[in-house]
């Protein structure tokens, strides 16, 4: 059995990946279950389509908005207090969604609950960094990212066998009790670590100044305008997945609600073993003599994939097609996200939360700009095949990013604070 902190007050290493797994399972179960619903919830409200998309993307741009204050936060004051408290606020949102009466409402609530979120992976990609060495992170990102995909699988039929007993409203509240209890649990067990702590809490004025002028200029450089683009592109493929994935393989080869699901599950499973061998790639070749190329063979080699994917897509004629081509895009661009998140730490040092924040930003303006733009340009072209061109060529153009990004070189072996914490001038 592990135990969750030794003697010392040393955070276990697996038990905190463990718990963080947990919570994007919670996130992506939250985030996903308004999907599996959407018949339900358009049926009563009388929403068509394109008001659906308003309501789901209205998640993506609070999520959007509020990634770079999540990370700052994450950074100042820690991961123990920003992750309670945005798991805490997002869980009541969840609830509250069951009770949306109209379009206005529902949009409102969901954008306030992409808000709430918006801290969950910024901070937990701090814990992650102040406790775990380099050459750990590529496979604790996997596992973490792993669980979104595992959530949001589950979320398909779980919302199917929940709807089956409860309407929509009942189903949304019982959600909202499971955020409730992680962030309960999270406060009661996890410690920042010390030196981070004391570094944050003896911070002046004059080093405030100086920490915000730093973030300003990581954030306008180089390395990080070719990550948030590529990382733009990946969300614009997956986030169809957590969208109109399941309504499309309903309208498009007439499937029930549970058959749609069914088929709808298989690219997020397929996600969840894509982020573990994409995790387990990073910390490979960081370890062997490719080391420049640890971040940037499983990205590329995902975003081939997930063109490939997208492309088939178009000609695929059965709902088994569909899925298989749907379960390859997915895979190919869950490869890129653990080779993300550890690049924004390589660049980054102390202020990972804030710069994998600003990546997730338009990451979720990505997700934001898909949400609308399939049921827009499906209705203007009669296909989702422009949807599909587009999403295929911004998988081209990331390969071509990820060509030009390379990580500082660091030592083999260096302690989780001082990697952390160090950054660059």
């Amino acid at each position: 059995m592990l135990n969750p902190r030794s003697n010392s007050g040393e955070v276990n290493k697996y038990a905190l990946v463990l718990i963080l797994f947990a919570l994007s399972m919670i996130t992506y179960v939250d985030r996903v279950c308004i999907s599996g619903a959407k018949g339900s919830i358009a049926g009563e409200m009388g929403l068509s389509d394109t008001a659906m998309g308003l309501a789901f993307s209205a998640f993506a741009l609070g999520y959007a908005v509020a990634q770079i204050p999540s990370g700052w936060l994450a950074d100042r004051f820690g991961p123990r207090l920003i992750l309670t408290a945005v798991v805490g606020l997002w869980s009541f949102l969840t609830a509250l969604t069951g009770s949306a009466w109209n379009l206005p409402s529902l949009v409102a609530i969901r954008f306030l609950f992409g808000i709430g979120e918006a801290g969950a992976f910024p901070g937990a990609t701090r814990a992650i960094c102040d406790w775990l060495p380099e050459g750990e992170r590529g496979r604790a990102n996997g596992i973490l990212f792993s669980g979104t995909r595992l959530g949001g699988a589950v979320s398909f039929p779980l919302l199917a066998w929940m709807l089956a007993r409860w309407n929509w409203r009942s189903s949304f509240r019982i959600l909202g009790g499971l955020g409730l209890c992680w962030a309960i649990l999270w406060f009661l067990w996890f410690r920042n670590r010390p030196a981070a702590g004391r570094q944050r809490g003896g911070a002046t004025d004059q080093q405030s100044a100086a920490s915000s002028a730093r973030i300003w200029h990581r954030l306008r450089s180089r390395p990080m305008l070719l990550a948030v683009l590529q990382y733009f592109a990946s969300n614009f493929t997956f986030f169809l997945g957590l969208s109109w994935m399941l309504p499309y393989l309903q309208s498009q080869f007439h499937l029930s609600r549970g058959d749609a699901a069914e088929f709808a599950m298989a690219p997020l499973l397929a996600g969840t073993l894509s982020q573990w061998i994409a995790g387990w790639m990073v910390d490979s070749l960081f370890k062997s003599r490719y080391r420049a190329w640890s971040r940037r063979i499983p990205a590329m080699s995902g975003f081939a994939l997930s063109a490939i994917g997208i492309i088939a897509l178009m000609y695929a004629a059965t709902p088994w097609a569909a899925s298989a081509c749907f379960t390859l895009a997915v895979f190919g661009s869950d490869m890129t996200v653990s080779p993300s998140w550890v690049y924004c730490a390589d660049i980054a040092g102390r202020d990972t939360g804030s710069v994998s924040g600003a990546m997730n930003m338009i990451g979720s303006v990505g997700s934001f700009a898909s949400a609308n733009a399939f049921p827009l340009l499906r209705e203007a072209t009669g296909s989702a095949s422009a949807y599909f061109w587009i999403a295929a060529a911004l998988n081209v153009i990331s390969i071509g990013c990820w060509a030009k990004m390379r990580s500082p070189e660091r030592p083999a072996v260096a302690p989780p604070v001082a990697s952390c914490l160090a950054g660059e001038a």
